[in-house]
């Protein structure tokens, strides 16, 4: 029953942002491409400039499953790094544990990926780790733990059913994933992260 509210509340939420956070929400947006609500077929007037930045936040947000405060963290350590701060902020969000968990085949929901890590079926470099946040470096590898291989979860990601609604595993990880093992092999370039954002309109509303 609660599985069934969340899935609704993440449908809907997709709907709102225009944009499918998980596989099921696809599907159902593709029958039905407009917003909640009764007046979701209705034309919507012109969105603010402060209303766009918001929206592209929450959407970046969304798909990283992840609070506010957590956002605006890794927003100021972007910013501190130097160079393009919206580049700097999807590479930190796409080094979470969870978000290569989920890129990895493991998980098919970034909502999946946390629950795996915080149950602690997920070792970085042969170590529990039931932090999502966990920032990963590059070199580590991911793995799952010997005693939940053969979870359900786990045995259909080794088959590939995981894989097969996600996007390509992208060129900073090197997965083998019939042994549930990922590479972390270096920093994401911005062309190659499957998110939907313009980062740079999220970046324009942290520094209003």
């Amino acid at each position: 029953m609660m599985a069934n509210a969340r899935a609704r509340r993440t449908v809907r939420l997709s709907r709102a942002l225009g944009l499918a956070l998980t596989p099921k929400a696809e599907k159902y947006m593709e029958r039905r491409p407009y917003g909640p609500g009764q007046h979701g077929r209705a034309r919507k007037k012109q969105d603010s400039d402060y209303a766009v930045r918001l929206r592209e936040k929450q959407r970046l947000r969304a798909q990283y499953g992840i609070r506010e405060v957590q956002m605006l963290n890794a927003f100021k350590e972007a910013k501190r790094l130097g160079g393009q701060t919206g580049d700097n902020l999807l590479a930190l969000l796409e080094s979470r544990l969870d978000a290569l968990v989920l890129r990895a085949g493991f998980a098919r929901t970034i909502q999946q990926a946390r629950q795996l890590v915080v149950h602690r079926h997920i070792l970085v470099n042969g170590q529990r780790v039931d932090r999502p946040s966990f920032k990963v470096q590059p070199g580590q590898l991911i793995h799952v733990h010997e005693k939940s291989e053969k979870m359900v979860p786990f045995q259909m990601a080794a088959a590939g059913e995981h894989a097969k609604v996600l996007p390509a595993v992208p060129g900073y990880l090197d997965v083998k994933l019939e042994a549930l093992q990922a590479t972390y092999l270096r920093a994401p370039e911005r062309a190659e992260i499957p998110v939907t954002c313009e980062e740079n309109l999220v970046v324009e509303y942290y520094a209003r």
